[in-house]
């Protein structure tokens, strides 16, 4: 057994954390919630809308010049914040496919998750990928049904939607009155008070009316008789349709509780915040490859689950973002980088506000805090006071799109090659390097990331690229059972011109169909291929 901490400061700083990502089909309001969610922290006056990219004033978690130009997030952002005592930090992940690899990882940083869900699109085929990484992982879950301002569909088909296609077993703490033109409120039944719509986004908070008694006449006075009896049916029949909330079933992934809101016009992010602070769990025990570490060990412990370069591209700076699952994390104090066995020290640990950072001398787990990085981290690295561990569960997949990738310019070639190597080390897109002829080929899981890596080598490295295809359709690592064998031998003579090493150095067959895969598998039943590589 590691010793546990009985300091009763520590204790309450792992109480009040609460560690979470947002996580959703592009579009359905995932960045406008997390700024409402901030504006409740009192941490940003004024949200961004970020439809409109006319508006100078972009979403404060949409940092990167790109994400401004195009209107989507293409990077977790690390967004912390109080509320009501707690310490609040979110991770807003891209919802778009194209940078799902970074959505994977960020659910391994995160203790709990809130998906938002269009009410006139209902459930969405990027949010059926990420929920199913949520319940493998048994992360608790809180829905968020958004948009209730537009026509949509009828909230109890939407539940039932989201019980079929997500396989989750959902209760409602809060429920719509009307819905698109008719919307005038929801009633809350977490709190039983009725929260009126005024359809004015200006309004930082809108008033809330307690009304524990349903039944109560004042009812008809305040939305009308057809509303009240309308209101009342539904009340009864979520009664006796799904389950009382409870909050261990909650907390084990065995019950979602659904709010209703809209998140552009700020309502009803008031009530799901003001749950999520009392329901949702502080920093949870995570598994390493040795062991179960609990969060209130002594001993600090943290992982790096992104790498991002160049969050100010006035200063050439990497940062190592490391979520802190045990201890405490001390300015100067020397860990032990279990990869690499060696000590570093950090002078400047930051802890964000998106792309506001601060110097912090002490962090506690649950939080994220961003290491000034010259080249020490991947992705997956553990960080220790000694112990030699490394946490499980952020494996790199199979891309779906190859590409040669050429300089454009000779003379930049040396800026080429950094920019190339940091971009993958951020786990942008995957490099691998042809072993006949040393070209190189990247390697993405949406084709917009070719862009994005075009875009910024150009301008945070100052070098330019070219592609051209390059028909392949998977990417296998290759595992043989004896890399002595004359089968193993025959095996690299046949396929020379599609192996390649990926950016660890790990032998990638790069194979042009399943057919190929098929047969070759079947003539060299000794040589395994894998279509993920979990990180070494």
């Amino acid at each position: 057994m590691h010793p546990i901490y009985t300091n009763m400061g520590f204790l309450e700083e792992i109480q009040r954390r609460r560690t979470f990502g947002i996580i959703s089909h592009p579009d359905a309001g995932k960045t406008t919630l997390t700024e409402k969610l901030l504006l409740f922290g009192g941490a940003i006056q004024e949200a961004g809308a970020v439809k409109n990219n006319k508006i100078k004033k972009g979403a404060t978690s949409d940092f990167m010049e790109i994400e401004r130009q195009r209107g989507i997030s293409v990077s977790t952002s690390v967004l912390a914040f109080n509320y009501k005592d707690k310490k609040i930090n979110i991770l807003d992940t891209p919802g778009h496919k194209d940078f799902a690899e970074d959505t994977f990882r960020t659910l391994t940083a995160v203790d709990s998750v809130i998906v938002v869900i269009d009410v006139a699109k209902g459930v969405e085929e990027q949010t059926e990928k990420l929920v199913a990484v949520c319940r493998m992982r048994k992360i608790p879950i809180i829905v968020f049904i958004n948009k209730l301002d537009r026509e949509g569909k009828d909230a109890f088909d939407l539940m039932d939607e989201v019980e079929q296609k997500l396989g989750l077993r959902v209760t409602p703490l809060s429920f719509p009155i009307g819905m698109g033109y008719d919307f005038q409120g929801i009633y809350n039944l977490w709190e039983q008070n009725i929260n009126l719509f005024s359809g004015d986004n200006r309004k930082n908070i809108e008033e809330t009316i307690a009304f524990s008694d349903v039944k109560n006449p004042e009812l008809e006075k305040i939305i009308g008789q057809k509303p009240a009896d309308r209101l009342r049916e539904e009340l009864e029949l979520i009664d006796e349709v799904y389950p009382k909330f409870d909050q261990q079933d909650y907390l084990d992934g065995k019950l979602q509780p659904v709010f209703f809101g809209s998140a552009l016009n700020n309502f009803g992010v008031r009530e799901l915040l003001d749950c999520f602070v009392e329901i949702a769990p502080s920093p949870r025990a995570k598994e390493s490859e040795t062991r179960l570490v609990d969060s209130k060990e002594e001993k600090m412990t943290g992982f790096v689950f992104k790498i991002h370069a160049n969050m100010d591209p006035k200063h050439r700076d990497r940062l190592a973002f490391i979520k802190i699952v045990s201890g405490t994390f001390e300015r100067n104090k020397p860990y032990y980088h279990v990869r690499q066995k060696k000590n570093l020290k950090f002078s400047s640990p930051n802890a964000f506000f998106a792309e506001k950072k601060e110097i912090v001398d002490i962090s506690y787990p649950g939080d994220i805090v961003g290491l000034h990085d010259t080249g020490n981290f991947k992705i997956g690295d553990t960080l220790t006071e000694g112990e030699i561990m490394s946490f499980k569960g952020i494996p790199s997949f199979s891309p779906e799109h190859f590409r040669y990738i050429n300089n454009a310019d000779p003379m930049k070639a040396k800026q080429l090659d950094k920019g190339i190597d940091q971009l993958m080390d951020e786990g942008v897109a995957q490099l691998f390097t042809l072993e006949m002829n040393n070209r190189k080929i990247i390697g993405t899981v949406g084709a917009l990331q070719y862009e994005v890596i075009q875009y910024r080598l150009e301008h945070e490295y100052g070098a330019k690229c070219t592609y051209e295809n390059f028909p392949v359709h998977k990417a296998c690592w290759v595992k043989p059972n004896d890399p002595k064998s004359d089968e193993f031998k025959e095996f690299r003579r046949i396929k020379q011109k599609f192996l390649a090493h990926d950016k660890y150095g790990q032998l990638v067959f790069l194979a042009d169909s399943d057919f190929t895969i098929q047969m070759t598998q079947n003539k060299y039943p000794n040589v395994k291929l894998f279509f993920t590589s979990e990180f070494e």
